[in-house]
């Protein structure tokens, strides 16, 4: 199993909190830092707000070395996929090829609506998915193209220039449903389920084989993960205190315990598959939980 950490930027991270997260995150080894691409909270608390997702991984594209990054994920309702693509395209060479791109439908109505973006209803935000996902792989693909849709079209585009990583690692995520599944197939390198439990994993990796198989592809291509957060402590007292800082619901997070137990959890999303786990990293400034995780829950999956 390889580790990330994943961080809801709409939590008020300011610019030296991403700097010390990154340079934390390259040193103690961890593969990625993935963010979120939001610009408010969703929790029962006024918008805290958030450095743009694109802009925020250009800069730590700069100043990183080693260090992954991406989104988790970005909104087929935020951006025209021209304009996803080419931010992405930009990251990836300021980061000499180390970017990754996960895309969704969107979610989160009240920040829609405070931002003044369109919030349709789920079956057109999965046709707009749909159609991000093809203008983004036309894009990235040798030579010119032209896609037309309902929401999105180009005409002979030869966007250049084009990614340093050939294929660009394109990620998706959800529960696996029948479309989200197929679209996969077709497109994703990366699958991503959030919060699932490892039941939940394994029947959506069983649905993801099979679409995979439908489509002519090899599933064991398809990588799968989880977004999950964590709460984690040497002793009981340690985990309490954290469990009192995190905000909303997050502190009934089932991936909680000591080292010893947050192995043994992971260890039955490894068998439901999972090969690669995003930590939701919550408290941004408790450097402290990383070096714990560094230390004691990753090197039993070396």
């Amino acid at each position: 199993m390889r580790f990330a950490i994943m961080i809801e930027g709409q939590q008020g991270v300011t610019w030296d909190d991403w700097l010390a997260l990154a340079r934390d995150c390259e040193r103690l080894g961890f593969e990625t830092l993935f963010r979120s691409d939001h610009y408010g909270n969703d929790w029962d608390a006024p918008f805290v707000g958030s450095l743009d997702a694109w802009g925020t991984i250009c800069g730590l594209a700069a100043v990183t070395e080693r260090l992954r990054l991406g989104t988790l994920v970005s909104p087929a309702t935020f951006r025209h996929p021209s304009n996803l693509a080419k931010l992405a395209v930009t990251a990836d060479h300021i980061s000499a090829g180390r970017i990754e791109l996960g895309i969704g439908t969107g979610w989160m109505e009240q920040e829609h609506r405070a931002y003044g973006f369109p919030f349709p209803p789920m079956r057109e935000r999965m046709d707009r998915l749909a159609e991000q996902l093809e203008v983004i792989a036309g894009s990235f693909a040798p030579g010119p193209f032209s896609f037309s849709g309902e929401h999105f079209s180009v005409a002979e585009l030869d966007a250049t220039p084009k990614p340093v990583q050939q294929p660009f690692p394109l990620l998706m995520g959800g529960k696996a449903a029948p479309r989200g599944a197929r679209l996969a197939a077709r497109f994703a390198a990366e699958y991503n389920v959030v919060e699932a439990t490892p039941e939940e994993a394994a029947a959506a990796r069983e649905r993801l084989d099979r679409a995979c198989t439908e489509a002519g592809r090899d599933p064991a291509t398809l990588r799968f993960s989880l977004m999950h957060p964590f709460l984690i402590g040497r002793d009981a007292g340690e985990r309490e205190r954290r469990a009192a800082a995190l905000p909303g619901g997050a502190a009934g997070t089932s991936l909680a315990g000591t080292p010893e137990q947050i192995v043994a959890r992971l260890r039955e999303y490894e068998a439901a598959g999972i090969e690669r786990v995003m930590l939701q990293h919550l408290l941004v400034r408790d450097r402290d939980a990383l070096e714990l995780i560094a230390a004691e829950v990753v090197p039993a999956f070396a």
